[in-house]
């Protein structure tokens, strides 16, 4: 297995995806094996309409073994969304790399994230 090389890319490939956020983590990318995932832009949006909620982002470079903060409890205020990542401040996901989130409450922040998947297969 090999890291996918950048100038030698064979075939990118959107992908969106989207889900409630709970107070248990959750890793919500998990990058296959010679896969490089470019992760454009992470929202997560607060749709109680009362109470602010918190959010923390964490990356894993090591398959799960240890996570590091993107971010850590940052407010999503009610009835608004946070932008985590930008398409200014985009990340790469190496292969099996992982992405976790976790919110301070149930049933009150969703997340929405857009990236590419690059290989060179």
């Amino acid at each position: 297995m090999a890291t996918p090389d950048l100038v030698n890319v064979a075939t990118i490939n959107g992908i969106l995806g989207a889900g409630a956020v709970t107070t248990s983590n959750q890793d919500i990318i998990d990058v296959p094996a010679d896969k490089l995932y470019k992760v454009n832009v992470l929202y997560v949006s607060n749709v109680d309409g009362t109470n602010d909620a918190t959010v923390s982002v964490s990356v894993s470079v090591d398959n799960g073994s240890n996570y590091y903060h993107l971010a850590k409890t940052v407010t999503v205020p009610a009835d608004s969304t946070v932008q985590i990542i930008t398409k200014d401040s985009s990340i790469y996901l190496d292969e099996t790399d992982l992405l976790r989130i976790v919110g301070s409450a149930n049933n009150m922040l969703e997340y929405v994230y857009s990236l590419e998947s690059l290989d060179d297969a």
